[in-house]
């Protein structure tokens, strides 16, 4: 926690009747600090928004039970955008402007966050993005919490070639943005490591039958597929796959891989699939453990917690550092408090970057073995590339 000073501290809760230069008041000292939400909580990718909501429920009520943030209260707003990024906007509009929320935690996908961006620049209001993503933005109003490709899956690629596993990939993937950018910047990993790129695909979402997609996998003699086909359609790709028996010959580094696919393949199924993770909820270390089962204390003990869950987490204890820092709450405070903050999270040490605002972190190779996701080499914190032009 960063210490404040008496003065830094009255000056913050003292300024009842001032209002910013951007036109949101400062908050007084009874006054609750409202954050947006705008998670998918309908429209196929709930799954994602209910685990983001359990990391963002647990960091509040952490933090209103510590005596808040400069003495006030937090409150989240949570809207459901509905998976569709034109209701994320509508729903960032109306945290903005009507409820006056002082940060917009959210959405999931590339579409939806890229959707928001001109209204979030507009609003002159910060947006927490704690998903991992294909990189490439630099913009004073967006944070991300989560990975970016050279924390993920740079690492990834090599690790498999000296394990063994394989440097020849197929790429298959669902048809948008973060699938195709992910692939992209795959591709120049293994063509650094000597491998090679035998085929590369995409498909629309909806799609039931995959059985001629992993015929031309199975018969392109790729080592590995890279995959990158969330929710429902990657779980109906996998059982697929395993039935045809795809998987015993080819490797699956599946992208974004989370402990919220675990069981979905069936029992003894999806065994042996590989990914690059910034949280293992099996590990053993002592934070991430503690992390677990105060999430399962208070959301059950049958509760999944993948990394989505702390990366949402992790976004309001920064918000609360980053705020302590500037010892005042307004956006441009909270922007420039988080600018080069240092915290702890359940997994170590982390930090964001001054320029574009992106974080390091510990990051592990995890591999699905026996049911569960377990780590398979620990990385150490892994800077996020430049992301700045």
């Amino acid at each position: 926690m960063i210490d404040i000073s008496r003065r830094q501290f009255v000056g913050a809760v003292g300024a009842t009747a001032a209002v910013s230069a951007f036109g949101m008041p400062a908050i007084a000292a009874d006054k609750t600090i409202k954050i947006g939400a705008v998670q998918p909580f309908s429209g196929g990718l709930e799954l994602f928004g209910n685990q983001a909501k359990m990391g963002l429920d647990l960091a509040v009520s952490e933090i209103n039970a510590g005596g808040g943030i400069l003495g006030h209260q937090v409150e989240i707003l949570y809207e459901d955008n509905k998976t569709d990024p034109k209701t994320s906007v509508e729903r960032a509009k109306k945290l903005i402007e009507r409820d006056e929320v002082l940060a917009i935690s959210g959405p999931i996908t590339s579409a939806g966050r890229d959707a928001m961006a001109a209204t979030m620049e507009r609003g002159k209001t910060p947006l927490l993005y704690a998903t991992n993503y294909e990189g490439g933005i630099c913009n004073r109003y967006l944070f991300s919490f989560n990975t970016v490709p050279n924390q993920d899956t740079a690492p990834l690629i090599p690790y498999l070639k000296d394990e063994g596993i394989g440097d020849s990939y197929y790429m298959f993937g669902a048809d948008y943005v973060w699938p195709r950018n992910m692939f992209k910047t795959a591709k120049n990993i293994i063509n650094e490591i000597g491998g090679s790129t035998v085929g590369e695909e995409y498909t629309p979402f909806g799609v039931k039958d995959f059985s001629s997609i992993i015929r031309k996998i199975a018969d392109s003699g790729a080592q590995i597929l890279l995959f990158a086909l969330p929710g429902a359609d990657g779980i109906t790709f996998i059982k697929q796959a395993e039935e045809f028996g795809l998987t015993k010959t080819v490797k699956i580094a599946f992208l974004g891989f989370a402990e919220t696919y675990l069981g979905a393949f069936g029992p003894g199924k999806g065994e042996g699939m590989y990914a690059g993770v910034s949280f293992v909820a099996s590990s053993p270390e002592p934070g991430v453990q503690e992390f677990v089962s105060k999430i399962r204390k208070n959301a059950g003990e049958d509760a999944v917690v993948s990394f989505y869950v702390m990366t949402h987490y992790n976004s309001l204890i920064a918000l609360k550092g980053g705020l302590e820092k500037a010892g005042k709450v307004d956006r441009e405070a909270l922007i420039d408090g988080m600018e080069g903050l240092s915290f702890e999270i359940p997994t170590g040490a982390a930090s964001i970057t001054k320029d574009d605002h992106h974080t390091a972190m510990n990051m592990y190779i995890a591999k699905t073995e026996n049911g569960t996701l377990n780590v398979a080499k620990e990385l150490g914190i892994i800077e996020p590339a430049p992301q700045c032009a």
